[in-house]
């Protein structure tokens, strides 16, 4: 890319990492993927517990930590509790097995930006890092909805992302919305404006996007999503 005067402009310096995680295959192997799919992300050190984490966080100031929830010595809330006040401008994101509502909700009150589940996808895990270092707000598909439901009663909380819903269009996103409350095709179109043949057009990019193959599974993944 070059600049107006044409000279290049300067490259985007690379969002740095931290990775913490009890199983240093876990935390290779993410290392590894991260390192071979993407220049957006560098990996600047990991660690294995939580005292490693509070000392390598302090030592490398990343802009971002990977966090796992389960540890044998506090989990990432501790570290959260333990780094945020020394290190207000670095940024936690929850990467767990876990989907419980309770891990959710603990982690993010002890003030981190986002959690995504270790079923995310490479791609998915390199939007998300790159959204929370932005500002966003970003959780794996149904874990929003426990966010939502913990903080309805606080106002000003940030907008939450989800990054595979973010690949529908809002027309999509309609037309999903409705086939989940079981409107068939000639329903959505009149509902909608649109032509029984856009609706199909509509629900096949959805099918695409999204990797599933029938409507039933479609509604069950807007459902998930609280689109319904």
């Amino acid at each position: 890319m070059t600049s107006t005067d044409g000279q290049a402009a300067p490259a985007k310096a690379p969002v740095r990492v931290f990775l913490v995680d009890d199983h240093a295959l876990f935390r290779a192997g993410v290392r590894a993927e991260l390192d071979s799919i993407t220049s957006e992300i560098e990996v600047v050190g990991e660690a294995g517990s939580v005292g490693e984490a509070v000392s390598g966080i302090a030592h490398h100031r990343p802009d971002v930590v990977l966090l796992d929830v389960h540890m044998p010595d506090g989990g990432g809330a501790e570290v959260l509790r333990r780094s945020r006040k020394e290190q207000p401008d670095v940024v936690f994101l929850a990467l767990s097995v876990s989907d419980a509502a309770e891990d959710v909700i603990a982690v993010i009150r002890a003030g981190a930006r986002g959690y995504v589940t270790k079923t995310i996808s490479s791609q998915e895990l390199v939007r998300a890092v790159c959204r929370v270092a932005e500002g966003d707000a970003v959780f794996s598909p149904r874990l929003a909805g426990f966010v939502l439901d913990a903080f309805a009663e606080r106002p000003g909380a940030a907008p939450i992302s989800d990054p595979e819903l973010d690949l529908l269009t809002p027309r999509e996103r309609d037309v999903l919305r409705l086939l989940a409350r079981g409107y068939a095709y000639k329903e959505i179109a009149s509902e909608l404006f649109i032509s029984v043949k856009t609706v199909e057009t509509h629900v096949s990019s959805v099918l695409r996007k999204t990797q599933l193959s029938n409507r039933y599974e479609l509604s069950r993944w807007a459902s998930d999503r609280r689109l319904v």
